[in-house]
Order: C-alpha cells, then structure tokens, then sequence
C-alpha cells in the first residue's frame, strides 16, 4: 500500500472478490477498506472520493468511518513496506487515510451513485460475507481441532499406562528374580 494515492488493488483485470477481498484489512478489531483503496476500484481519485464524503458527513459516523492514527498509518505503512512519508515538496497525501468498514462502504453507494459504483458496492458486499464465512468456518475448524486432541489426549494417556504395564512386564520377564535354592542335605557354615 502506498500512501501517495497509489492503490494496492490491480484494477486492469476483471473486478473480483478475491481481488477486493485481499484489499481488506483487520484495523481497531474491524474489516476494513482504505480511501486509496476504495478510490482505486471506484475509478476516481482519492482526493474525490474523499470530498464526497466530506460533503455528506452526516452519513458516516465513527463505526462506518474513522481517520487513521499517526501510529496505524507507520504500522501500515511498514507492513508494506512502502517507501518514507512523502513532504509537500514531493506530492502525496498531507493527510492521514480514512477507513471505511462494511456499512462505510455500503453508505458509499449513496454518495457516489455512478453504475460503476454500484457495481464495486456489490462485490466489496460480496468480499465482506465471504471473509466472514471463512472466520466462521475456520472458527468451527478450530473447535472441532481441540475437539480431537482432547479425544488424543485422553487415548494417549490410556495407552501410555498401558504401554508402562507392559514395559514392565517385560522388564521383569527379563531379569528374573534370584531364586535361593536349598542344598540337598546338610550344609553349614562354621565361622571360627
């Protein structure tokens, strides 16, 4: 991801959900998308998308949109491994990203109401529901996970104390106990 207004989304193929998809980011325990993101599958510019939503503001409260701390903006950014902040010397952005979550995105079809923006809403939807069925489904992958190694466990302790007794059994078969045998007759032993 590149903060001067270059998306990390290939827009010169076929609009997917794969592609939409590895676009969303996990962000304050949230799915979202970035501006620059967004900008890049709606066809427009950062800068636009961002004074449409600046003019309708009342339409994005904080759990639909939120700006990204200094901090978020360096975690990313070192996360991708994009080059330093750019000055104003060198263009770029002069501001931090925003975030949109689903129900951002979803508003954004109402401020942005051109057919392509239509069409982006309807596979970042798409994107948005298949990553939650993939949690959900690795979320009953994990269960049934523990479920085993519970029944492993216990089989493996059963089969170690059995294991054990027959170690020992043979432990005992190998080495047999001195047995003292009583001589035929009388033997003494005089110490003098």
């Amino acid at each position: 991801m590149s903060l001067t207004m270059t998306s990390r989304i290939d827009t010169s193929g076929a609009l997917g959900v794969d592609g939409i998809a590895k676009s969303i980011l996990v962000l304050r325990h949230q799915n979202i998308l970035l501006d620059c993101d967004l900008a890049a599958l709606y066809g427009v510019t950062t800068k636009r998308l961002n004074e449409q939503v600046k003019r309708n503001l009342a339409r994005f409260p904080i759990d639909f949109m939120f700006q990204l701390t200094a901090e978020e903006e360096t975690a990313l950014r070192s996360h991708f491994a994009t080059s330093k902040k750019p000055t104003a010397n060198r263009g770029g952005r002069r501001y931090l990203p925003y975030a949109f979550t689903e129900q951002g995105v979803a508003m954004l079809s109402s401020v942005l109401s051109t057919e392509r923006a239509v069409a982006v809403n309807i596979e970042i939807m798409r994107a948005f529901v298949r990553m939650r069925s993939v949690l959900a489904a690795n979320k009953e992958l994990a269960r049934r996970f523990a479920e085993l190694e519970n029944r492993l466990d216990k089989k493996t302790a059963t089969q170690d104390k059995a294991i054990a007794a027959i170690m020992s059994a043979i432990r005992q078969l190998m080495n047999p106990p001195i047995r003292r045998t009583r001589g035929i007759g009388f033997t003494a032993k005089f110490d003098e």
